[in-house]
C-alpha cells in the first residue's frame, strides 16, 4: 500500500517561480550574452576590502556568535547615521532594524502589515519580489502606472476617491526595477500627504539609490511622513553575499517585525554584520569606492542606451539611464518579446520580456535590459545581436 502524502498550504497554488530566477538557467551558457540578471558586478566588489574587514571581525570577539535580532548594535549605530543624513532628521536607533537583505525586510512587513485580503497598491510594471511576497501574504494587489516621473500619484488618488482603503503602497522609488524611472518631488511629498490623509503604510525601496550617474536621486519619499517605511541594502554598493539590508520604521513596526523575524531564523549573520558595519562607517574609503562603481555603470548605461537608438531607430522606445542598473525598452513595431526571446538566446543575447512584470497582463511588447556585468563593447556587441534576432 503507497503511503498518502500530506497536503502543502493551499497559498501555494496562487504562486510563481520568478520568471527572472528561471530565465538565469537558460542564460548560463558562456556563448550568450546576458541582459537579463539584476547583478552588481563582481568585479567592482570590493573584495580586498571585505577581507580585511573580515580578518579583523574574526580576531575581534562575538562575531561567531549570535547576534540581537534587530541587528548588531554597532551596524544599526551606523546605519542610523547614515538615514539621518539622508532624511533630515535624527533617526532613534530603535528605528533601525537590519534583515537577511532588504527583501527579508519586506516579506516580513508584509506578515506585519498585511491580512489576507487587503488591498496592496503596486507601480506597474512591478518589482518582481514585491509581487512574489504580497500574493504570499493572499493580498488583492492593485496596479498604478509609471510615467517619466514615476507612480502616477494622480491615478492612485482617484483610487482612493473611489473608495479604495490600501493597507500599503509599495514604491521603488529610486531608478525604478524594472522601469528605470525615478519618482519626482513632488510626487514623493503628494504621496505622503496621502498616506497621512488616508492612514495607509508607504514602502519605500531603495536598493539603488546610491548608483545614481549624473546627479543624486531626490529627498527620500520617507523626508515626508512617518507613515513611511524605509528599505535599502549593501548588496548594490558592496556584495549580495553579505545579506545585510536594513529598514527604518516606527518603533512598533520594528518591534512586530522583531517578533517575527525571532520565528524565522532567530538573527542574522554577526561576522556580515561586523564586516557590513566596518566598511559602512569608513566614510572616505566607501565614498571612493561608490563613486568608481557609479562611473563604470554610468559609462554602460549610456553604452547600452545609444547601442539600441542607434540600432532600432524609432522601432523602439527606451529609458534614459540617470542611475541604478536597468533599462526598460519598448518596441513600437508590435514585437512580442516573448516570442522573440527565442531568436534571442539563439543569436546570443538574453534580456526579461515585460510581461514578467505585468501584475495581470501586458507589457508584450517590452523588455528589461541590465547594463551591470558588462562593459560598452560586450553590450554593443549584445544590442547586435538582439537586432540580428529581430530582423529574423
Amino acid at each position: 500500500m503507497s503511503p498518502t502524502v500530506p497536503p502543502l498550504a493551499g497559498k501555494l497554488g496562487g504562486l510563481k517561480s520568478s520568471a527572472i530566477r528561471d530565465l538565469l538557467k537558460l542564460t548560463a551558457r558562456a556563448e550568450v550574452i546576458s541582459l537579463a540578471g539584476g547583478l552588481p558586478d563582481a568585479e567592482l566588489m570590493p573584495r580586498e576590502r571585505i577581507a580585511t574587514a573580515a580578518d579583523s571581525a574574526l580576531r575581534g570577539s562575538g562575531c561567531l556568535q549570535y547576534t540581537e535580532s534587530p541587528g548588531w548594535a554597532p551596524l544599526r549605530d551606523v546605519l542610523a547615521e547614515r538615514e539621518s543624513g539622508r532624511l533630515g532628521r535624527s533617526v532613534p536607533l530603535d528605528e533601525v532594524f537590519v534583515t537577511h537583505g532588504s527583501q527579508q525586510a519586506l516579506s516580513l512587513l508584509a506578515e506585519v502589515l498585511l491580512d489576507p485580503g487587503a488591498l496592496v497598491v503596486v507601480e506597474d510594471p512591478a518589482y518582481v519580489g514585491a509581487l512574489q511576497v504580497f500574493r504570499a501574504a493572499g493580498a488583492r494587489i492593485v496596479a498604478v502606472p509609471l510615467d517619466g516621473e514615476g507612480m502616477r500619484v494622480d491615478v492612485l488618488r482617484d483610487l482612493l476617491a473611489r473608495g479604495e482603503r490600501p493597507a500599503v503602497v509599495h514604491t521603488v522609488s529610486n531608478f525604478h526595477n524594472p522601469g528605470g524611472v525615478t519618482m519626482s518631488s513632488a510626487r514623493r511629498r503628494e504621496l505622503a500627504e496621502l498616506a497621512e490623509a488616508q492612514g495607509f503604510w508607504v514602502i519605500e525601496d531603495d536598493p539603488y539609490g546610491e548608483l545614481w550617474f549624473d546627479q543624486p536621486a531626490p529627498e527620500p519619499v520617507a523626508t515626508y511622513s512617518p507613515n513611511v517605511i524605509r528599505l535599502s541594502s549593501a548588496s548594490k554598493i558592496l556584495s549580495p553575499s553579505l545579506r545585510v539590508g536594513w529598514m527604518v520604521a516606527p518603533d512598533p513596526v520594528c518591534r512586530a517585525v522583531e517578533l517575527l523575524k525571532q520565528g524565522a531564523d532567530l538573527c542574522g549573520s554577526a561576522l556580515t554584520q561586523q564586516i557590513a558595519a566596518e566598511l559602512l562607517a569608513d566614510r572616505e574609503w566607501l565614498t571612493t569606492h561608490v563613486d568608481h562603481v557609479r562611473g563604470v555603470y554610468g559609462e554602460r548605461a549610456k553604452a547600452l542606451v545609444h547601442a539600441v537608438r542607434t540600432r532600432f531607430g524609432d522601432r523602439v522606445v527606451c529609458t534614459d539611464a540617470a542611475g541604478g542598473m536597468f533599462v526598460w525598452a519598448d518596441f513600437t513595431d508590435g514585437t512580442d518579446t516573448q516570442l522573440l526571446l527565442p531568436r534571442a538566446l539563439d543569436a546570443g543575447v538574453a534580456y526579461v520580456p515585460g510581461a514578467a512584470f505585468a501584475v495581470e497582463n501586458g507589457y508584450r511588447n517590452s523588455m528589461r535590459m541590465c547594463f551591470t556585468t558588462s562593459d560598452a563593447a560586450v553590450l554593443e556587441q549584445a544590442v547586435d545581436r538582439l537586432a540580428a534576432a529581430h530582423a529574423g
